[in-house]
């Protein structure tokens, strides 16, 4: 009888190819452990066993797999359960989803390598240029990578030399796969055996008289043995003998030292799990209480406790619970950033039983994180880490937290699977049957309608940590300070007013603007041109620091223009503002203090989060200017002043959900304030105070807003009662997007009728050279989502088989907001 396996490859396939094994794989194999296979003509992928079974493929012949590359699965059921439904709920493949979970170095590629055939006679004459030079080559070195060839001949396709070296027999070809992983080996070093006894150390230390060098060396090592009773290190021991690793190397030529290797982790933990869990107040005890009751009755519960009520150390005390269960905790934070300032915390607690994931560490180490959790390890009995830790391999999870639940960082928008962390996590607890808690100071209309709707439980935490009162919030009316003269540059008197009296309080200030660099347009004052980008439809912003005009859509950049292009006039004239400017002109204001910035520019780096957090920690930084990075829940001990420079341009956003981001964004920027006994505040800049948003916000009034939000969805049919799904047209011609998302959009009306907006361009109609196109199809309570699912990819199918449309790539986006 013979056997297949259904392998999932990491490409976008509707399907799962099958293979043949042998009698003796079936056996072994398991769901979850990566085998390669030949894929196409000549690739080779690393696929993921998904079943087992007898049953032939109809349409093709299966081929034989290339080899096993595991012992034990990679990934567990439960895990590949999860992926089917992120793929199936968020219209991608299995595929996608397994490209996205895996660490790279997992997903072993083949490359080609080239041989010369040995004992053939040729004639040089017989040989084209660019033949003899890779013939030549090979006469050097035994074999060539694609990548070398490219290197030699300077051009690009060098397959066509390949395939004439090859009719000529002169070369073969393979495959080769690479293990991308590499272990991190530590070289240690000890005494060679033959010195063990008293006397034959003596006489080694009476030889070694005439090298004091080499003798301090031993000597240093007996210490160190001595003193930690641990393995010495290579690098440990030429720091403590303070000589050359030369000497060190002449001492294991002499085999008077050996020196090994140990694997280790690349991220390690240094410290003393030893401080106490801190004892909650009264407000946080009965909340506590709240939400362990509420667990009993249901498995997901919101906490909406305002901002520095102490969310974070009630999550502790449920991670301690789950502990002492010896369950896992996955916790979740919408930004890199935050996990910076709670790995600290949580190890203080923890200890080592702490691991982190997120996109800022290299694949090695990713690789050691993935290890551990699917072993169950000690080391990530808690997971901390951004939305891509929702796809690690679990072995016992027992809670789910969701901290910020409401961040818009949770989605993820390009490249598939446009996944929502928040939801996604919420069905990973449920395949666990484990607990969710969703926190936040503003949650998501979403999650508050659920629980509204009884389907969460929902807990309140409504007093600041001391009883600190809430911030004091002060509406700036710009229209006016501008008619009567009083602002510098896009500081009112009364901020910079606020601001003398804070620094000379001794406390820290935070300005917040939602927009990088200097100025978003630059324009001529003689003829009004503007520099655009290229390749977008989008103004360049000008970055002082680097003094180029740059596109924050492709990342075009160019030197700053000194005369304008269209008329050559010197008058260039900035407008709007941004972070760069902000610092600036506080930089001029308060020349005697230290005035940072905290954007994307200034955090490229996988430190570079940590530099500026750590520098306003630890006192250095006066004045912290920043965007939307700031508002992710960090906690800031020493900030009393928040300043929003404008917050108008939050406010008049051309998308439904502009009011309720806005008001969160504040009240979170405002939540920075006044976190420990001084009471913090808050000024607000804008051309409308008068605004509902900004009045709710200076009242901190989160339930007023929701009413009102939640009846203008009900109006214009939008989320939480209605669901969305978003499809986007990309393609280089206007023309042949304008007329494919035409005929989509008809056939979309003949199943939805007046559900379907669109098509539509967006206010950015062209990025990376790609015209962008939009759908909104709306879906009511009563109306199937698998049914409607049905339906457009039944139309998706038939739009790419028009042979007119099929270069336009269709993007399906399940709740895009």
């Amino acid at each position: 009888m013979s056997h297949f396996i259904n392998v999932i490859l990491p490409i976008p396939l509707e399907k799962s190819f099958t293979y043949a094994i042998t009698e003796a794989e079936a056996t072994f194999l398991k769901p979850g452990i990566r085998v390669s296979v030949p894929f196409g003509k000549s690739k080779i992928y690393t696929g993921i066993v998904d079943t087992v079974h007898h049953n032939a493929p109809l349409v093709y012949e299966a081929k034989q797999i290339h080899q096993i590359l595991d012992e034990t699965p990679l990934v567990t059921p439960i895990q590949l359960q999860h992926w089917k439904w992120i793929s199936s709920y968020y219209m991608c493949t299995v595929g996608e989803v397994m490209r996205a979970a895996l660490p790279s170095a997992f997903i072993l590629e083949s490359e080609t390598v080239i041989y010369k055939v040995d004992n053939t006679e040729v004639n040089d004459e017989a040989l084209k240029d660019d033949e003899f030079l890779v013939y030549e080559a090979l006469h050097h070195q035994s074999s060539l990578k694609i990548q070398d060839l490219m290197a030699i001949l300077d051009k690009k396709n060098v397959l066509p030399v390949i395939k004439r070296l090859l009719e000529k027999q002169l070369i073969n070809v393979q495959e080769e796969l690479y293990e991308k992983y590499k272990p991190k080996l530590v070289r240690y070093v000890k005494l060679s055996n033959q010195f063990t006894s008293e006397a034959a150390l003596q006489d080694l230390l009476h030889t070694l008289s005439r090298a004091p060098k080499q003798r301090d060396v031993v000597m240093t090592l007996f210490s160190i043995s001595a003193k930690t009773k641990q393995p010495v290190k290579v690098s440990e021991l030429v720091s403590e003998s303070n000589t050359s690793s030369a000497i060190v190397k002449a001492l294991i030529d002499k085999e008077i030292l050996e020196d090994y290797h140990i694997q280790t982790d690349r991220v390690q933990y240094e410290g003393d799990a030893d401080s106490d869990l801190k004892q909650l107040n009264s407000h946080q005890n009965k909340a506590l209480d709240e939400i362990q009751q509420s667990f009993e009755k249901q498995n997901i519960t919101l906490l909406h406790g305002v901002t520095s009520s102490g969310k974070t150390e009630l999550y502790v005390k449920l991670i301690e619970a789950q502990l002492k269960t010896q369950k896992q905790t996955l916790y979740l934070v919408p930004e890199i950033a935050l996990t910076t300032q709670l790995v600290s915390r949580l190890q203080d607690y923890f200890g080592e039983k702490v691991a982190v994931f997120h996109s800022k560490y290299s694949s090695n180490e990713r690789v050691e994180v993935w290890h551990n959790v699917l072993t169950n390890s000690p080391k990530a009995q808690i997971v901390l880490g951004a939305r891509s830790s929702i796809l690690l391999p679990f072995q016992n999870l027992g809670l789910v937290i969701v901290d910020e639940e409401h961040e818009s960082s949770y989605k993820q928008f390009d490249p598939a699977p446009r996944y929502h962390a928040r939801d996604a996590a919420i069905v990973l607890a449920q395949l666990f049957k484990a607990k969710t808690l969703l926190g936040s100071a503003t949650p998501s209309l979403e999650s508050y309608y659920n629980a509204q709707q009884q389907k969460y439980g929902l807990v309140e935490l409504k007093y600041r940590f001391n009883n600190v009162l809430m911030p004091e919030i002060e509406l700036v009316d710009l229209k006016d300070k501008h008619k009567r003269k009083r602002m510098t540059g896009h500081f009112s008197d009364r901020l910079i007013l606020e601001m003398q009296e804070t620094l000379k309080e001794g406390y820290q200030i935070i300005l917040f603007q939602n927009r990088r660099g200097f100025s978003p347009i630059v324009e001529c004052n003689t003829c009004g041109h503007s520099p655009q980008c290229p390749n977008c439809d989008v103004s360049l912003t000008y970055h002082q620091y680097r003094n180029q005009l740059r596109c924050h859509y492709c990342s075009y950049n160019v030197v700053m223009h000194k005369n304008c292009e269209a008329c050559g006039s010197t008058e260039l004239d900035s407008k709007g503002f941004g972070t760069e400017q902000v610092e600036e002109e506080a930089k001029v204001l308060f020349p005697n203090h230290n005035v940072a910035r905290m954007d994307l520019d200034t955090t490229r780096g996988k430190y570079g989060y940590e530099k500026i957090i750590t520098a306003l920690e630890q006192g250095e930084i006066d004045i912290l200017v920043g965007t939307q990075m700031l508002t992710k829940g960090l906690d800031f001990r020493n900030v009393k002043l928040v300043g929003i420079m404008n917050a108008d341009n939050m406010l008049n956003f051309p998308d439904f959900r502009a009011h309720e981001r806005s008001f969160q964004l504040m009240a979170q920027v405002a939540g920075r304030s006044g976190r420990t006994k001084a009471r913090g505040k808050v000024l607000i800049q804008s051309y409308n105070p008068f605004h509902r948003i900004l009045q709710q916000v200076s009242t901190n009034d989160y339930e007023t807003m929701y009413v009102e939000q939640l009846e203008d969805r009900y109006t214009y049919k939008y989320p939480p009662l209605y669901r969305m799904i978003k499809i986007t047209f990309k393609h280089k011609d206007y023309q042949r997007v304008n007329v494919g998302a035409d005929w989509f959009a008809k056939s979309l009306r003949t199943v939805f009728k007046d559900n379907v907006l669109g098509p539509e361009f967006p206010p950015v109609a062209r990025i990376r050279n790609q015209y962008l196109k939009h759908l909104l199809i709306k879906i009511p309570q009563q109306q199937s989502l698998l049914k409607t699912k049905e339906a457009i990819i039944k139309i998706n199918n038939s739009f790419s088989s028009v042979k007119d449309f099929r270069a336009i790539r269709v993007i399906l986006n399940v709740d895009n907001y």
